[in-house]
């Protein structure tokens, strides 16, 4: 059964939303470290400006969200962050 899914009240002032949101997710094709040291630093300059980026990284943390940049931070450094709360 599939889940549905609400948006979150935040989200509609996100600093992400528009053309500029493919930077926070992977590409479909494989990436080199490089292009995704460049792709995740221009998604974590978008965040640094946005009003929701708490909101939006709490968000993540809290449906251990797998994949992208959230609230300004990669898939490793918040697993860092859940591993800091838990432990």
């Amino acid at each position: 059964m599939a889940r549905s899914i609400t948006a979150e009240p935040w989200q509609a002032r996100a600093a992400c939303r528009g053309p500029q949101a493919a930077v926070f997710f992977p590409p479909a094709h494989v990436e080199r470290k490089e292009e995704k040291q460049a792709r995740e630093s221009h998604a974590k300059a978008i965040c640094s400006t946005c009003p929701v980026a708490r909101e939006c990284l709490e968000y993540a943390l809290r449906i251990r969200e797998p994949h992208g940049i959230w609230g300004g931070l990669n898939e490793t450094e918040r697993k860092q962050v859940v591993e800091r709360r838990v432990g």
